[in-house]
C-alpha cells in the first residue's frame, strides 16, 4: 500500500533536523566523524517507519547507524521515533540504494540490513530487487572485507531466489532460516514483520558474509584489452 502524503511533512522533517543528512555525498569516507568512538557503521536500506532502526540503535549505543529511505513520508516517522528516544547514533538519508557508492567510501560499512524490501514479483523487474546479484555486487564497494548483509523477508519466493544471488556476488551464506520466529520471537521486529508474524506468516532470514568474488566473476568484471 502506498503511504498517504503528509501535508505537514516539511515542518516535521525540520523538527528532526538533528538526525537528517541532506548532503550524504559530503560525508563519503567521513561518516565516523559523526561518532568518532563508533565500533561499527551499520547501514539499513529502506527503514520504513523505523521501529527496527530505533530499537536496534538503542540496544547498540556504540554503533553508528545510517538509514537510507526513498519515502520521506515514512522516514519522518522513523526520525520522530529516534528523536523521541533521544538517540544520537542514528542518521537518515533520503536517498537511493543504487547510489551507495556516492554516499559511502570503500570499506566504510560493516553491516547492511535489508528488511522486507519490495519483492518486485514479475521477472522483468527482477533487477530492481535489492538482493539481485547486481545490487549485491554494488554493496561490495562500501562493505569492508568480511562485512555482512542481514536479509529478512516474508516473501518465500523472493527468499529462495535471493539465496541463489548471494554466492555469485561473493557472499557466503549462513544462518539461513525459513521460519525465524518458530520457537519464539528472535531479534527486533519491524512493524511490518510483527503484523505478518501475528498472522502466522513465516519470516525468512539469512546472513551473507563478503569474501572474494568467484573466479568467473573476477574474469567477467575485468576490463577488455583494446585492440
Amino acid at each position: 500500500m502506498r503511504m498517504r502524503k503528509k501535508p505537514n511533512l516539511i515542518p516535521r522533517m525540520e523538527r528532526c533536523e538533528a538526525c537528517l543528512i541532506r548532503d550524504a555525498e559530503t560525508h563519503r569516507g567521513r561518516w565516523r566523524e559523526l561518532k568518532p568512538d563508533a565500533a561499527q557503521l551499520r547501514l539499513e536500506l529502506g527503514c520504513g517507519k523505523g521501529r527496527f532502526t530505533a530499537e536496534t540503535a538503542q540496544q547498540h549505543p556504540d554503533v553508528l547507524f545510517v538509514a537510507v529511505e526513498r519515502v520521506p513520508d515514512a522516514m519522518v516517522i522513523a526520525m520522530e521515533r529516534v528523536m523521541k528516544l533521544g538517540l544520537t547514533n542514528v542518521f537518515f538519508v533520503d536517498g537511493d540504494a543504487a547510489r551507495l557508492a556516492d554516499y559511502f567510501g570503500s570499506g566504510e560499512v560493516d553491516l547492511i540490513y535489508i528488511n522486507f524490501c519490495d519483492p518486485w514479483p514479475t521477472n522483468r523487474h527482477a533487477k530492481r530487487r535489492l538482493t539481485h546479484v547486481n545490487f549485491l555486487k554494488s554493496y561490495r564497494a562500501v562493505l569492508h572485507e568480511g562485512g555482512q548483509i542481514h536479509f529478512k523477508t516474508d516473501n518465500s519466493g523472493l527468499f529462495e531466489w535471493s539465496l541463489t544471488q548471494f554466492p555469485p556476488a561473493g557472499f557466503t551464506l549462513s544462518e539461513v532460516t525459513r521460519n525465524l520466529h518458530e520457537h519464539g520471537v528472535r531479534g527486533i521486529m519491524t512493524d511490518y514483520e510483527e503484523k505478518f508474524h501475528n498472522l502466522g506468516t513465516p519470516i525468512n532470514r539469512c546472513v551473507g558474509t563478503m569474501g572474494e568474488l568467484p573466479p568467473e566473476e573476477e574474469t567477467a568484471k575485468a576490463p577488455r584489452e583494446e585492440t
